[in-house]
């Protein structure tokens, strides 16, 4: 009886936290929501900013702000709650704290498929838009399978040091194919693809976001589902398999999830990095290991690291633009350096 009491005054008080948590990211968002519709290269001031929201504003500030400033503000945030969700994915079906869909490779692999398209069919870039999330699916998912089949072994299953090693490896291979790709491009795609693979928000209008969005209004329901999955997962394969889990199946079907994440996330960002490192750890400090926790606190996390850096992309030396890979990554490399040490401690 007083176990069950203190479980229950545990749990009331985690729930607590994550509201709590979930609150401070919310208003994070909002505020650099906020900041972002005024930063840019054509100054908009605050009120000029929620006077063109209700209808005010004269053409030119209507057309800077609903057509260029939110759609790419919108994919800023969608972009890093799917990296971040994904990254937390990988974490825990493969046991490895260093485990993101970057530095796994799937984000490479997802590059690699549509930069194969723009390669072979460079006068249908501008027409095949909503195609690129199932390209860069699929790219992603031969990528994973790729990776998972080098890295597991027959009564052994997936380590956590052999996956992150052929991860890098794979990647390595991939960004050398890309790179001889690139020299079949025309000037202007070239151009386009060097900037998109430095993790640049280049979609800039509202089929971008129908592009994006489908995936993870599908996604990212089903991962929360398997939310209990993943804590059980987190105890172990044997522990797991005695508690009725289908080990094997359920990490292959949350793989594909994660791939799905990253796949369509990297068609519309290019390459951003360490947002699935970074937040889940981040999320994780905040708010525990229970993944119904854990998996928002993450998409949160993201949406706030990716659209903050935007902006500081955008900012910092105007006229010109930082991908906001880029910036991620100033932020993302240290941390990472920062979680090895950890580890090899």
């Amino acid at each position: 009886m007083m176990n069950n009491r203190k479980r229950t005054t545990g749990q009331q008080k985690a729930m607590k936290r994550f509201r709590f948590v979930l609150l401070i990211l919310s208003v994070l968002i909002v505020v650099s929501f906020i900041i972002s519709m005024n930063t840019g290269y054509i100054k908009l001031t605050p009120v000029e900013v929620f006077k063109t929201l209700f209808g005010y504003g004269t053409d030119q500030q209507s057309l800077i702000l609903f057509e260029f400033r939110l759609p790419r503000i919108v994919i800023a945030i969608l972009v890093g709650m799917a990296l971040a969700v994904s990254g937390c994915i990988l974490q825990s079906i493969s046991g490895n704290p260093l485990a993101d869909p970057g530095i796994l490779g799937i984000n490479a692999g997802a590059g690699l498929a549509v930069i194969l398209f723009i390669s072979f069919f460079p006068d249908k870039v501008g027409t095949t838009i909503l195609l690129f999330p199932v390209l860069a699916f699929l790219g992603a998912a031969l990528t994973a399978a790729v990776i998972y089949a080098l890295a597991y072994k027959r009564h052994e299953g997936i380590s956590p040091t052999r996956l992150l090693l052929t991860g890098v490896a794979v990647a390595a291979g991939i960004s050398a194919a890309m790179i001889v790709l690139t020299l079949r491009l025309n000037s202007e795609n070239y151009q386009f693809v060097a900037t998109w693979l430095a993790g640049s928000i280049w979609g800039s209008n509202w089929t971008f976001v129908l592009a994006l969005l489908p995936w993870l209004l599908v996604l990212f329901p089903y991962v929360y589902t398997k939310a209990q999955v993943l804590n059980v997962m987190n105890l172990g394969d044997m522990t797991a398999s005695g508690l009725g889990i289908s080990i094997e199946k359920e990490r292959r079907l949350l793989l594909f999830a994660a791939v799905g994440l990253a796949g369509a996330s990297v068609s519309v960002s290019g390459g951003i990095g360490f947002v699935g490192l970074i937040c889940p750890h981040l999320a994780r400090q905040l708010v525990g290991a229970r993944h119904q926790y854990l998996l928002p606190t993450s998409a949160f996390l993201g949406g706030v690291l990716v659209l903050i850096a935007d902006a500081i992309g955008r900012w910092i030396l105007q006229p010109s633009e930082i991908p906001t890979g880029v910036v991620v990554a100033i932020i993302g490399a240290p941390y990472f350096l920062y979680l090895l040490s950890r580890s090899k401690a």
